[in-house]
């Protein structure tokens, strides 16, 4: 079935071909619930054409570090039955610009902090950011915390 069939909807391999995407992914992502599929009498999946942009936004989600959940709440703010507007669209960028900011002020501090680690080659336990004698950080928090925390932590 071609994508001008059954009123402009497009067949899951229309859909693998325009994302990029594996068809078995684009069912699970249908299965979870991130798109929409509708169904015929005979029960192949048919989707309308946002369902490229949506596919092709988790894929770009997946790739920066997002967890399929992350995703999810995210595209909760998008319409399911109409093409997202720019403004929908700009409602999610600001969600994940928070989400990456974050993520990068992490990745800094761990870039910076570990550069001085990896290079020490630990011959300075006292100067070691992994450094951690008899568990004294335990009380505020699981992980290694010189290394991940900010400094408001």
């Amino acid at each position: 079935m071609s994508a001008t069939a059954n009123k402009g909807l497009l067949t899951i391999g229309d859909v693998a071909r325009r994302t990029g995407l594996a068809v078995s992914a684009i069912r699970y992502y249908d299965d979870e619930g991130l798109v929409s599929a509708r169904r015929t009498p005979g029960g192949k999946r048919m989707f309308i054409r946002s369902d490229i942009r949506r596919l092709s936004f988790i894929l770009i989600a997946q790739k920066m570090g997002f967890s399929l959940e992350e995703i999810r709440t995210q595209l909760k703010q998008l319409p399911l039955e109409r093409t997202p507007t720019k403004r929908d669209w700009e409602k999610i960028s600001r969600g994940f610009r928070t989400h990456l900011d974050q993520r990068i002020a992490m990745l800094e501090r761990l870039r910076d902090r570990l550069d001085g680690c990896i290079g020490c080659g630990c011959l300075s336990l006292e100067a070691c950011k992994l450094y951690n004698p008899d568990d004294r950080l335990s009380e505020s928090g699981t992980g290694p915390r010189l290394v991940v925390q900010t400094s408001a932590d």
